[in-house]
């Protein structure tokens, strides 16, 4: 019987660290922000991490890769397994739900402050985040843009939680922006979500630039609580569990062995 085929560690895509700042928080930064770009809900399995590999690309011994991985640990953006090394935290359905519903507390608060709090200027600024997604033909709209999309649409809600003019909010959410973003990126291609989420924006925007502070709220909390009621019903890939690796079918020799003393 063969051994089961080993999972593969990812390699991120990250540069070499200056050896004039602090070593141990230029790795935390470095790892923290390309495990934000990954894609963690876009396969079943878990995504491993090799120390030797991050101490490689980031020119760096493994003391300060070990001590980045523990305080990454600590925010929880990896966790240790023992015996098979650093992973990339994967939410559970539950999970997930649950903090899209707190993401939809923070940012209704932020759209309400926004709303009497951001400039004039800075909520323009919301709407040159849609201009490039207009429903062009050429283009496909949000739709036929998905990838650029995405990212587009969690700078969006960011910047809503920044006009708020309250830096804890921004700060608590960071956390919670890696799921939010890796989740939203799946669910937008399902149920013509892109295109919805578009004309969700406007109205958004709309009720910020008439100074309508509860409209405002109410608008961004019916909009990520849709998000939580369509992994309610289509998240159930979040919970489900890798295929256990084949086994090699046994040569005809060790078939006839089996046989035998059967």
């Amino acid at each position: 019987m063969s051994s089961p085929t080993p999972e593969m560690p990812r390699k991120l895509p990250i540069a070499p660290l200056h050896v004039s700042v602090g070593l141990r928080a230029q790795a935390c930064e470095a790892i923290r922000a390309a495990i934000m770009r990954m894609d963690i809900y876009g396969q079943p399995e878990e995504i491993r991490l090799d120390e030797r590999q991050l101490c490689q690309d980031l020119g760096v011994s493994r003391t300060p890769i070990r001590e980045a991985l523990s305080v990454l640990e600590q925010e929880g953006f990896v966790r240790s397994i023992p015996r098979r090394g650093i992973h990339v935290v994967r939410k559970s359905k539950r999970e997930i739900v649950e903090m899209i519903t707190v993401w939809a507390a923070i940012e209704s608060m932020g759209a309400r402050l926004a709303a009497t709090r951001a400039t004039t200027a800075e909520i323009a600024g919301l709407r040159h985040v849609l201009v490039a997604f207009d429903d062009d033909p050429a283009k496909g709209g949000p739709s036929g843009q998905i990838s650029e999309y995405s990212d587009a649409n969690m700078a969006f809600h960011k910047a809503i939680i920044r006009l708020g003019g309250i830096e804890l909010m921004a700060s608590m959410t960071d956390t919670l922006f890696i799921h939010m973003r890796a989740v939203r990126a799946v669910t937008m291609t399902q149920d013509n979500r892109a295109r919805r989420s578009v004309a969700d924006h406007r109205d958004i925007i709309a009720a910020l630039e008439a100074r309508d502070a509860g409209r405002a709220a109410r608008l961004v909390r019916e909009h990520t609580m849709g998000l939580a009621a369509h992994v309610e019903r289509h998240g159930d890939f979040l919970d489900a569990k890798p295929e256990a690796p084949k086994q090699a079918e046994p040569s005809a020799a060790a078939a006839e062995r089996q046989r035998r003393y059967a």
